[in-house]
Parts: C-alpha cells; sequence; structure tokens
C-alpha cells in the first residue's frame, strides 16, 4: 500500500490530560481514503510543550495510536512564526486586507526555520515512493525544501486560502521566495480557478516564469497546477441528521423560535468574514421591517487568535454594535440578535443549520466557506436560503444561492427581505440541486481528485532533468570527439533571462563552466549571440573562445582583437523604415525599448507589462509581415523581443561558415528561441542540437533550462 505523509500547521488533536481527537473536513477527508493509502501526519499539536520527557511521551504515543508525528514549537517560535508571519504577515495580504499586514524579518526566518523543521521530520518518514501533501500558507516554502533534499518525492500542495491578485501579492517582501517555494511541488491546488489565475499571474510577473493553462515548468521539473473545490464531510452530517441529539435540539429550537423568522450567522470572529457589514445590513433590514417580534439573527461567532491585538479590537467593535441594534430594535416581545461569542455542540450546530430560514454567508473574502455548505447539506426538510457572498469560493459551486456584494449594505439587506418572502416551491427549487452538489462532491472526493492527479503526474526528474529523454552516452561520445566545435548561445541558454539585459554578466556557475572548458583545448567554444560587440568584449575577451556577435554578422577569432565582418555584402538599407515602426509601438507599450545594432533592430518588451506586452508584439509581428514582405530582411520573435534583420545574416549560417571552414567532425550547438533555429536546421548527420527552454523546435534534444545545459557540460566535460 502506497505510503501518504500529509503534512499541515496543525495536527488534527487537542492535546489535554489526555489527547482527543479534532474533527475537520481535512481529516474526514483522508479518512475516507482508508484502505488506499498508508496514512501519517506530520503537524504542531498545538501550545507550548517545552519538558523534553513529556514530548518524547507525546511523540511515542501518538505514533502508535494514530500514525501522527508531532512538531513542537517553542514560545519564540509560535509568536513569530505562527503569530507573526503566517497571521500577521500572510494570512491578511492573501484575503486582500494589506492595511492589516506587517512584516518583520525575525518572523520571516522563524518561519523559514520552522519550515524547515518540518521537512527534517518529513525526510525521516518517507521513502522512495511515497507521496506528501503539504498544506496551506503555513508551509509555503516546504515543498521546495522536500524537492532539494528528495528530487524524485511526489510532492501535491494545496491553499486553503484565496490567491490574491499579483498587484497585491507583490506587496510582500517575501514574494519570491513564497512562490519559489510553493513551485517545487509536482501538483498545486486551488478552491477556485481565479485563484489558480492569479497564481500565474503572480508567478509570470514576479518571476518572469511563463506558464501553461495546467503547468509551469520548473527547473528540473514539471509543476501542474489545478482547480480543486474543497468540500464537507457529507457523511457525518447525514449522520446527524438522523441521530437522537439532533431531533432533541431541533424541537428545542422549533419550540424557542416559534412563529419566528430565523437568520443565521455562523463564522469564526475574523476581519475577513465581514460580520460588522453584516451588522449593518441587519441594521438596515429591521430599521424598515414592521413585524420586529418576528424576526431573530443569530450570530455565532467561534472565537479566533485572541492573543492577536486586531481580533481583540474586533471583538469590541462586534459586540458593541450589537448593543446598539437591541438598543436600538429591542421589544417586550424580542431582541432581534442573539449573539454567542464561543463554539457550540456539533448536534445544536445541524438543528440551527435545519431550522435558519435564512443563512447569511457574506464573508468579504473567503477561499471556499465550508458553512454555506454545511447549511445546504442540513436543508433536508425544510427549504431554507442561502444568501452567499460572491468573493467566497463557494460561490463559484452554489449557483442557486442569492449572491451579493459584503460591501453593499444596502444589496444585502434587500436580499434579506427577499429570501424571506420566496415562495416554499421556489425555495425548494433553488435548494435541491445545491443539496445534492454538496452531498456528491463532499471532502473524500475533494480529496481523491486531488491525490488521484497527484499520483498520475509525470516526473520530469525521472528523465534525468530533460523535457524529452536524452541519449546522454550519443551526447557525451559526441563531445569527446576529435575535433569538436560547441557553438552556444547565451542570453537564456547559458545565462537565465534577464530584466535588465546588463543584469546578465556571467555568475559563478558560468565561470565555472567556463573553466571547464577552458581546460579542454582540443575544443573550439564559440560563444554565439544576439548581443553587441561591446558586451561580449566586457564579457568574454578573457576567455580563449571564438566570439560571434549579432547573430552572426561579427566575429572574432580566439587569440585575436579585432571583430570581422562574415558577409560584408548583407544589405542593410531597410533598417530607418524598422527603426520609424518600432518607435510607434514603443510609445504605445510602456516599459519596452529599441536597441540599434549595426545588423539588426530589436523591440525589447520584456520591462512591460507581460500580458500586454506579448499582445502587442504579435501586433507587431503582423504588422512587419505585411509591410516587409518585399524587402530582404528575416523577422524574429524571440525571448521578450521582436528582431529585424537581413536576410544574409543568421546563426546558421555563421555555424556553416566555421564547420566548412575548420572541418569538424563532429558539433553541439545550444539555443534557446527563434534566432537558434537556423543552427538546429543544418543538415548535417554531425551536429547534436539542444533547445533549451520549451517551445516547438526542430532541435534533436531539449533541455528545461539554462541551469540544467550548465550542470550537463560540467559533468560531461569536468
Amino acid at each position: 500500500m502506497r505510503k501518504l505523509v500529509n503534512i499541515s500547521n496543525r495536527l488534527p488533536v487537542t492535546i489535554g490530560k489526555k489527547i482527543a481527537k479534532s474533527s475537520g473536513g481535512l481529516i474526514s477527508a483522508l479518512e475516507g481514503l482508508e484502505g488506499k493509502l498508508d496514512l501519517k501526519w506530520v503537524g504542531w499539536p498545538g501550545g507550548v510543550i517545552s519538558s523534553d520527557s513529556r514530548q518524547e511521551e507525546l511523540s511515542e504515543k501518538l505514533a502508535k495510536e494514530y500514525q501522527y508525528y508531532p512538531i513542537f514549537l517553542s514560545r519564540t517560535q509560535v509568536n513569530d512564526y505562527y503569530n507573526g508571519f503566517s497571521n500577521t504577515s500572510l494570512w491578511p495580504l492573501l484575503h486582500y486586507m494589506a492595511n492589516y499586514s506587517r512584516h518583520e524579518e525575525r518572523w520571516y526566518e522563524a518561519y523559514r526555520q520552522v519550515n524547515r523543521q518540518f521537512a527534517e521530520a518529513v525526510l525521516e518518514l518517507i521513502g522512495s515512493d511515497d507521496m506528501v501533501w503539504v498544506h496551506d500558507y503555513h508551509l509555503m516554502l516546504l515543498p521546495a525544501m522536500l524537492r532539494e533534499a528528495r528530487p524524485g518525492l511526489s510532492i501535491g500542495y494545496f491553499l486553503h486560502t484565496p490567491f490574491p491578485s499579483y498587484e497585491l501579492f507583490r506587496c510582500h517582501p517575501k514574494r519570491e521566495e513564497l512562490l519559489s517555494g510553493i513551485l517545487g511541488a509536482d501538483l498545486i491546488g486551488f478552491h477556485t480557478f481565479g485563484y489558480l489565475r492569479h497564481f500565474r499571474s503572480a508567478v509570470l510577473r514576479v518571476l518572469g516564469m511563463e506558464s501553461e493553462m495546467n503547468k509551469i515548468l520548473v527547473d528540473k521539473h514539471q509543476a501542474k497546477i489545478g482547480v480543486y473545490p474543497i468540500g464537507i464531510d457529507a457523511g457525518k452530517f447525514l449522520r446527524e441528521l438522523e441521530s437522537e441529539a439532533f431531533r432533541k435540539y431541533r424541537a428545542k429550537f422549533d419550540k424557542v423560535y416559534q412563529d419566528k423568522k430565523v437568520v443565521l450567522s455562523v463564522e469564526r470572529l475574523d476581519y475577513t468574514k465581514g460580520i460588522p457589514r453584516r451588522l449593518d445590513a441587519a441594521d438596515h433590514f429591521l430599521s424598515g421591517y414592521r413585524d420586529k417580534d418576528n424576526i431573530v439573527f443569530i450570530f455565532i461567532c467561534v472565537p479566533s487568535r485572541g492573543e492577536v491585538q486586531e481580533y481583540q479590537d474586533l471583538v469590541e467593535r462586534v459586540e458593541k454594535r450589537i448593543s446598539e441594534i437591541n438598543g436600538r430594535y429591542s421589544t417586550l416581545g424580542n431582541v432581534p440578535i442573539h449573539f454567542m461569542h464561543k463554539s457550540i455542540q456539533f448536534s445544536q450546530l445541524c438543528a440551527l443549520y435545519s431550522r435558519a430560514d435564512v443563512a447569511m454567508v457574506t464573508p468579504l473574502i473567503d477561499g471556499m466557506n465550508l458553512v454555506a455548505k454545511e447549511y445546504v447539506a442540513c436543508q433536508q426538510d425544510k427549504n431554507g436560503v442561502l444568501i452567499l457572498s460572491e468573493f467566497a469560493g463557494a460561490a463559484q459551486e452554489l449557483f442557486n444561492s442569492m449572491v451579493v456584494n459584503p460591501y453593499d449594505i444596502k444589496q444585502m439587506s434587500e436580499s434579506i427581505g427577499q429570501a424571506l418572502e420566496l415562495p416554499e416551491q421556489e425555495k425548494a427549487d433553488l435548494m435541491l440541486p445545491m443539496r445534492e452538489r454538496v452531498l456528491t462532491y463532499d471532502a473524500a472526493y475533494w480529496a481523491d481528485s486531488f491525490l488521484g492527479d497527484l499520483a498520475e503526474t509525470v516526473k520530469h526528474v525521472e528523465q534525468k532533468g530533460w523535457t524529452e529523454p536524452l541519449d546522454e552516452k550519443v551526447v557525451l561520445r559526441i563531445l569527446r570527439s576529435e575535433k569538436l566545435g560547441l557553438f552556444l548561445d547565451y542570453d537564456g541558454t547559458l545565462c537565465e533571462i534577464k530584466t535588465k539585459p546588463s543584469d546578465a554578466y556571467p555568475h559563478a556557475e558560468i565561470k565555472e563552466l567556463y573553466e571547464v572548458l577552458m581546460a579542454r583545448p582540443e575544443i573550439d567554444v564559440y560563444l554565439i549571440s544576439g548581443r553587441k560587440r561591446a558586451d561580449m568584449d566586457a564579457w568574454f575577451s578573457d576567455y580563449p573562445f571564438t566570439l560571434i556577435a549579432e547573430h552572426g554578422y561579427f566575429y572574432k577569432m580566439r587569440g585575436f582583437s579585432e571583430w570581422v565582418i562574415l558577409d560584408p555584402r548583407a544589405d542593410l538599407s531597410w533598417m530607418d523604415q524598422i527603426i520609424e515602426i518600432f518607435r510607434h509601438f514603443s510609445g504605445s507599450t510602456p516599459g519596452s525599448s529599441i536597441e540599434q545594432k549595426t545588423s539588426s533592430v530589436v523591440w525589447h518588451y520584456r520591462r512591460s507589462d507581460p500580458e500586454f506586452g506579448e499582445w502587442k508584439a504579435y501586433q507587431l509581428m503582423g504588422e512587419l509581415m505585411e509591410m516587409l514582405s518585399n524587402l530582404p530582411v528575416e523577422i524574429h520573435h524571440g525571448k521578450k523581443i521582436v528582431e529585424v534583420s537581413s536576410t544574409h545574416i543568421n546563426k546558421g549560417m555563421a555555424l556553416e561558415h566555421f564547420l566548412q571552414a575548420q572541418g569538424y567532425k563532429a558539433v553541439v550547438c545550444a539555443g534557446d528561441d527563434e534566432t537558434d533555429e537556423s543552427m538546429f536546421r543544418l543538415d548535417h548527420e554531425q551536429i547534436v542540437s539542444i533547445k533549451v527552454g520549451d517551445g516547438e523546435t526542430v532541435a534533436r534534444y531539449k533541455v528545461p533550462s539554462p541551469k540544467e545545459l550548465r550542470d550537463f557540460l560540467i559533468r560531461a566535460l569536468g
């Protein structure tokens, strides 16, 4: 039986004099897979347990009885990792509450340290064929840590909160680290497509990594992304509806609220849940409602993070607002708002769900909100109405609810009146299909779907990092030929693409490769680039390589100081016309620029908004194709550039020139974009071509990233 190591911030237990197992959607979902997987769970048991003997005792007991493996945190870690970074820095930003978000460097250090602590515990448990499933914002760094330690490990990550728009997420000082951490997973799951779309946008705009709708190519592996709306433990609710305790409480509530309309609100007391605005809507509704003896609002607000000042302030604000409303609208026969700042028994909760005429679930933002689904599940003999925030993930599924904008007090107030006045048959018609969906697509279905997709995820690491299987013996044999020419593009091939071209100077790993190449004087190395001569002189003149600039227009043989024009007959009379066109597009595309070389003109849009820049580039390509069809030019759409150059100049012609001049028995060429395809198209059996990165190519082999190419060459030639 395959093993699953589940990893969440908290273990589903409460530690007191005895160990009490908690309930919840996640534990129910995973227990529903019993018999399919050997489940182990890693997490914090809660609180601060400083005694070594007590830690040892709990570890042994939890492992033996539940297969739970606790991570013990110090008081400082709880304050900095949990209260600080997780809940004061990340939580507000993920929920569009940037005004509540603060950052302190020590919080992040604690967060990184605790994620490392989790990683070490997990690595002790897993085998080569096991799967791990990481949950939520507390552990965003963990997938990459596990990937680094065990490249072949099957890693899933699920975010239970919203993922905000790029414009908001980029405000976080650790945005790159957090995104890179998540991208260590093989499969990344979200509740809605909107969250997935925002994640892709952040990865593109923060990390500069392009993606397809369902996957992102990340160095040695492919991170798949998907939408998996979580459900409730439907079986637990159905069983409770048949219990004696439920019937007792339902009868009690029917009596207490006889002849009254009940509007129910159940939430954690959190500033993302919109409780003050819900109270404002109740106030607005009551101000125009005549029969104030006939309506009752029940607010059950479960305590949350009471040690955080913002939550303490929220409690005071809510209690004060309720006092004001009750003081204004109470009658001798009724107090309109009943407020409970505590948890209630499950049987009582189900009885209230089933009795309530209306449930108001109107968070300002919420990843999913299972309260909405719980209410629907309990509507088996009474047709209630669900008022649901459009900013809750559940609104994407519960299409027959009354969807409202939680910032629109008037709309929420009016929706209460409309819900209370709906005919019984219409309410039944609305509720039935929602209830069928909630009971069908439950927590077990969610877990089974995610883990099924994780199990099917193809591991590129199993292919030694290559996008397509590479016969290393063939390439090694070529690299060891007696007379070998090695033609290497630079930007995007040896060096990662940089937002600022000047930042692409050779870093330590590139210098390490160059040292390896210098130690092999029998290999003729050619650096063939689209860059100008000045760039190549500044960065590469100290190395004994032949330099080829501007895609083959100029070259400088190793050991010589002068640049030579490869083909002096090249026609460059078209350049002024191209520059005018590029100026027009540069003016309408913020962040773009023009680079004029001796033999070509380049329109750069790397610093533009990625989507807008790509759209403008396709517009430009279309215009150039139409206008320049009779001119001796080639048009290239490369990595964030559009380049126009002479038809008499390309990298393939340069490679052909040196192949014939030097009489190489073997050639290896590598490049990353369209300008390199002219090398790949050459029809010579002694040429082995390698495409770096994703995309269509005629190259013989592919490699996912510059790092993979560097590592391979160092390994092969070192």
